[in-house]
């Protein structure tokens, strides 16, 4: 069996071990590298202040377990946090700075997230059929292999909600169920993992990388999100306020609006993600609050009025400026810290948009509490760096730490251009 962990390039890394150990890799994990930390989606190493030294375990979390498949083709997969020797969550553990994010919320406001992962992919080698937009010719193309899929997916704790062919050649939408805490970002790195598993066991090659080429549609990830407390009750929505929205909500998504610019580097890591968020593309540009614009950075979502009774439970509000080449938890923790910081600070968002903000001026924008959110990843990783918000919340270490695997990356693809790094990244993710 196989237990894995999301790292700094949003990839699963992990070792595999006798499924008769079982209990005991429970109790004392498998051994780990600091250093693995630094090994950039392209396999190089990036600077790493831990050299060869230091040694980590990699323990199971027993209730991400799966097994999929039978016979020789057995799949038995969990995920697991990186502990010190000492037993204490490690500084770069992506799964333990979620669970610290979340825990914090709670102290902060006796909430609890409740999120869902949206999925885009694209087939590698796509076959273009005109007709096939959100269409039944699509889904008809991918039934086979969508249906061993999404029954895999029933076997997890990812529960499958809808799947539908997208815009673009060869292009499909998963979504899986909302869930409480970190199994959302759980159940988002098991529904990567088991689209690749799955799919190439049919011979197909799909990839989540944020745009296949420079004029592509491009992947999106979407994170729908919102809250409730220790009894179950939701506390996102307001039925008195215009947009739905309770005061914790415009708060938290006050926060995220306010520091997007400084976690972006988080949110959409790689060189090519920059390409996707710009106007007319229907992802994020701005640090905007959208009212069922999917152009918004922040969308506040509909919900079916025809059963009052579960209007507050549909209510959510979506982030889009997010995609597949970042890790779940680092998403999950950069968001809830950001959001917990607006609770606390009771940081206001700017109006909802309903106008095309490329059309206006810079002053224009500032005029309305709105700016231009980065448009490379050098310059969202020189947001991050310099950010006291996002140190205060990650640690100096693990921001330095990001940042140079990420500066790491960046030197992979010294020289190409925007076709060829699409390419690197595509075969990646």
């Amino acid at each position: 069996m196989f237990v894995g962990t999301s790292d700094l390039s949003g990839l699963v890394r992990g070792k595999a071990f006798p499924r008769s150990e079982l209990d005991k890799r429970l109790r004392s994990g498998v051994g780990w590298t600091p250093t693995n930390a630094q090994i950039t989606c392209f396999d190089s190493i990036s600077k790493s202040p831990f050299g060869s030294f230091g040694d980590l375990v990699l323990v199971p979390e027993p209730e991400t377990r799966f097994t999929v498949g039978g016979g020789e083709a057995v799949f038995d997969f969990l995920l697991g946090n990186i502990l010190t020797l000492e037993g204490a969550p490690w500084t770069h553990c992506t799964r333990s700075l979620a669970d610290r994010a979340i825990k914090g919320m709670y102290e902060a406001c006796g909430a609890i997230p409740v999120a869902a992962f949206e999925h885009e992919f694209e087939l590698k080698e796509p076959a273009p059929r005109l007709g096939d937009a959100y269409g039944l010719k699509g889904f008809r193309d991918a039934q086979v292999w969508a249906e061993d899929l999404l029954s895999a997916l029933g076997q997890t704790s990812c529960e499958p909600d809808t799947f539908m062919k997208e815009f673009g050649p060869s292009k499909y939408e998963l979504t899986n169920k909302p869930a409480k805490g970190l199994q959302a970002a759980d159940d988002a790195v098991i529904l990567r993992v088991l689209t690749g598993d799955v799919l190439l066991q049919h011979g197909r090659a799909p990839s989540f990388s944020p745009i296949l080429t420079p004029d592509g549609t491009g992947n999106g990830v979407h994170l729908h999100m919102s809250f409730v407390d220790t009894k179950g009750d939701p506390l996102a929505h307001d039925a008195n306020d215009h947009f739905g929205m309770s005061t914790l909500t415009r708060y938290f998504i006050g926060g995220i609006l306010k520091h997007i610019d400084q976690i972006l580097a988080i949110l959409a890591p790689s060189e090519i993600s920059y390409l996707r968020l710009t106007p007319h593309r229907w992802s994020a540009a701005y640090n905007n609050l959208g009212y069922r614009d999917r152009e918004a950075a922040v969308r506040i979502c509909p919900v079916s009025s025809l059963d009052e009774r579960s209007v507050a439970r549909q209510f959510n509000f979506e982030i889009r400026a997010i995609d597949a080449a970042a890790s779940p938890y680092l998403v999950l923790a950069a968001l809830i810290f950001a959001g917990t910081q607006g609770i606390k600070d009771k940081t206001l968002p700017p109006d909802p948009t309903e106008e095309d903000l490329s059309l206006l001026a810079p002053e224009a924008l500032a005029a309305k509490g709105l700016r231009r959110l980065p448009e490379s990843l050098s310059d969202s990783l020189t947001l991050l760096n310099r950010s006291k918000a996002v140190r205060s919340w990650f640690g100096d270490e693990f921001v330095n730490l990001y940042v140079a695997h990420k500066q790491g990356e960046i030197l992979q693809l010294d020289g190409l251009d925007w076709a060829e790094k699409c390419d690197r990244y595509k075969d990646v993710y």
